[in-house]
């Protein structure tokens, strides 16, 4: 296997596309290899097999979708609050949208997991890292509700990414999402979420 970092980057982000487009299914070496429009055998020779393909996309994929360190600090330096909490859940409803292939290839990398073992136990341990993160900087940041309140939010929000990615505009229009995500931040946080942090 050959050993280079900047092919293997090239192919690994040409079968996060490939996963949007075609599915799990169709990502083959050779799908890989033609959109990015190297030789054939490239890939075999960066990868040991599919498997490994799919470990290192489940690894990128991350990487591509999280919002810039900077961005986030310039959300997060605004007052604690519950609307600052809503609008952290439309930014992220904006970014699936604009997104769309990075969201759409982790979906089909949740579907692939379910089949293959080594792809969920890799899929699982990233997925509760960026969870864990994501409650503690919700707690730590001072924002309004509790452990379960971000886990209910996060629940939510993984069901309105789910519709938006595959039934956008019918289930949840357009002009309707901003509005329902407000809705669920106060509903998950409750007036108790309020209080606890005003205490």
């Amino acid at each position: 296997m050959v050993r280079d970092p900047e092919r293997r980057a090239v192919l690994v982000d040409a079968a996060i596309e490939v996963l949007a487009r075609d599915g799990a299914r169709g990502l083959t070496f050779r799908a890989v290899e033609a959109a990015v429009g190297v030789p054939e055998g490239s890939a075999s020779r960066c990868f040991a097999d599919r498997d490994d393909l799919l470990g290192q996309a489940t690894a990128r994929i991350h990487e591509r979708i999280a919002p810039d360190p900077g961005e986030v600090t310039a959300v997060m330096s605004a007052p604690p609050s519950r609307e600052l909490v809503a609008e952290l859940m439309r930014w992220i409803n904006r970014r699936v949208a604009e997104n769309r292939t990075g969201y759409l290839a982790m979906l089909e990398l949740r579907l692939e997991a379910t089949r293959r073992p080594e792809l969920r136990a890799e899929l699982a341990r990233v997925i509760r890292a960026t969870l864990h993160d994501d409650i503690r900087c919700h707690l730590e940041g001072g924002l309004p509700g509790d452990r379960t309140g971000v886990m209910l939010i996060y629940l939510a929000m993984t069901g309105l990414t789910l519709e938006q990615l595959t039934l956008p505009g019918v289930v949840v229009p357009d002009e309707e999402a901003e509005g329902l995500i407000s809705a669920l931040v106060d509903r998950a946080i409750g007036p108790e979420g309020e209080k606890e942090r005003a205490s």
